[in-house]
């Protein structure tokens, strides 16, 4: 029921400040995989498709790898590159691609209160954006995003290794440069995510859910509702 709650009441928050938006509707395919080489070292990657609103084709598509180190068992740092593609739809333009690549770093720390598992992230991004009719821009991208996840079966104390769990998490970002360049404001989006998934073991979780995209525009605002399918594998 708390979970329940607090994604009404983060969606809430972004109609409110979003009121007068365009509204669109899109699904959005994720898969990651964390891979430990050993205690310290290990590799991550994740990709994501999103179509384009009313799930008319593809509009993104993103590949994200990177390189992790372990501080113990509840944090790590990671470093790592991202590649996407935006495939428009502008009338007149020759070249219907935008293509954007990332630096990115983050640090994760993960905690547990009652049967809650909880998991803050911390990202910065630099980013290469081609833009159409405006020369290319460098800017960079704070982010902070935080989940938690609650097992719906198994005793109190055990580790959750297999089951039915429900997901709620957020993340919002945040322009750190050059955002007169991007929309002019400091916030940049807002996402809020509700789920329903099964972990089949520990090497694998699969979850469906909603996600409302709240994203402030250079001249206008828009809330994306997305239904997101989102599988994590572990190794």
């Amino acid at each position: 029921m708390r979970f329940h709650l607090l994604l009404s009441a983060l969606c809430l928050f972004t109609s409110v400040v979003f009121a007068q938006t365009n509204q669109q509707s899109s699904g959005w395919l994720f898969l990651m995989n964390n891979t430990k080489i050993n205690d310290k070292w290990g590799v991550y990657f994740d990709a994501q498709f999103r179509s384009q609103d009313k799930w008319d084709g593809i509009r993104n598509v993103l590949l994200r790898p990177g390189l992790t180190y372990f501080v113990n068992g509840s944090a790590d740092v990671t470093l790592g590159y991202l590649y996407t593609n935006t495939f428009t739809r502008l009338i007149g333009a020759a070249d219907n691609t935008l293509t954007e690549h990332r630096v990115w770093e983050q640090f994760i720390y993960r905690h547990k209160i009652g049967r809650v598992n909880f998991s803050h992230r911390l990202r910065l991004e630099q980013r290469f954006m081609e833009r159409y009719g405006a020369g290319d821009l460098f800017a960079q991208r704070f982010r902070y995003f935080i989940r938690g996840l609650l097992p719906l079966t198994g005793a109190e104390g055990q580790s959750f290794e297999k089951g039915v769990f429900a997901a709620l998490q957020n993340e919002i970002f945040l322009n750190v440069q050059h955002k007169s360049e991007l929309n002019g404001h400091v916030f940049d989006q807002n996402r809020a995510y509700g789920a329903i998934g099964y972990r089949f073991g520990k090497q694998l979780d699969v979850e469906a859910g909603y996600m409302n995209q709240a994203l402030k525009g250079l001249s206008d605002n828009t809330v994306n509702n997305i239904v997101q399918l989102a599988v994590y594998t572990r190794f």
